[in-house]
Order: C-alpha cells, then sequence, then structure tokens
C-alpha cells in the first residue's frame, strides 16, 4: 500500500513538475547559425508531441525525451533530410500519436469522431429527459394536505 501511495505521488508531483521546466535545449549551443534552418527546425519541432508531457510540443516541452527528439530532429536537418523524411522517420519510430495533428485513417477515425458523437450521445439523451419531464408533469398526483384546525 505505500509503495502505491509512494507511485501515486510520484505521479501528481515530480512528472508534471519536469514537463514545466523551460526547454533549455533549445538555447545556442543546439542551434543552427542559419535562421532559414532554425526557423524550419523549429516549425518542425511545434508539429511534434512531447510523448512524456502529451500536451506540449517537443518546441514547449523541457522533458528529457523532447530533448533528445530536438537533438534528432536538427541532427536530420544538418545531414539534409526533407520534413517530410524525418516525420516519417518520427512516425515508423514511435506511432502517429507524435504528431500534433495525426491523419485521418481507419485506425484514427474513432479519435476524430468521439467528441462529436459524445455531443450526439448526450445532447439526444438532454433532449429525451427533457420531454419525458414534460410528458409526466400532468400525471404526478401530489398528496393533498388538510390541517385540522
Amino acid at each position: 500500500m505505500k509503495s502505491l501511495i509512494a507511485f501515486v505521488l510520484l505521479l501528481i508531483f515530480v512528472l508534471p513538475a519536469r514537463c514545466d521546466l523551460p526547454a533549455q535545449s533549445a538555447s545556442a549551443p543546439e542551434s543552427f547559425s542559419n535562421p532559414a534552418l532554425e526557423t524550419r527546425a523549429r516549425d518542425l519541432q511545434r508539429q511534434l508531441r512531447c510523448l512524456v508531457c502529451q500536451g506540449e510540443s517537443i518546441d514547449e516541452s523541457g522533458s528529457p525525451f523532447a530533448a533528445d527528439v530536438r537533438r534528432l530532429v536538427r541532427q536530420q536537418i544538418a545531414q539534409g533530410m526533407s520534413d517530410q523524411q524525418i516525420e516519417d522517420f518520427l512516425v515508423a519510430r514511435y506511432g502517429d500519436f507524435i504528431l500534433m495533428k495525426p491523419p485521418l485513417q481507419s485506425n484514427t477515425w474513432l479519435l476524430w469522431l468521439a467528441p462529436f458523437l459524445v455531443l450526439v450521445t448526450g445532447g439526444g439523451g438532454g433532449l429525451d429527459y427533457g420531454q419525458k419531464g414534460c410528458r409526466t408533469r400532468g400525471q404526478i398526483n401530489y398528496p393533498v394536505v388538510t390541517f385540522r384546525t
């Protein structure tokens, strides 16, 4: 039980703190001297998700994973690879989830349609509940209370 509590505390306090660190890897030592290459690297890094923080791009994240992927992206840009080749490499390695905007494919259609399905189902349930409430209001028998004086 104590190990479970320690694990939960680790998840609550340590992991979010690691994701909130400033991105140090995008500083001067790992930046390109060519402004066009630096802009290209930063744009590509904004399109890739940090798999540790999950809500941040690797450009924003301070996790060690994001730093490694930033370094990998910069190495591949320096080797002359195109943005598409770099994305394809990372998708092959980590899956579509590394992309901030995953493609609409047969294995991701539920991911894209789930919010709409929830809204339609919830809205339909709310309308049904509201209509049932209107139909039964006239049928409620309230007890008659008489007071003796």
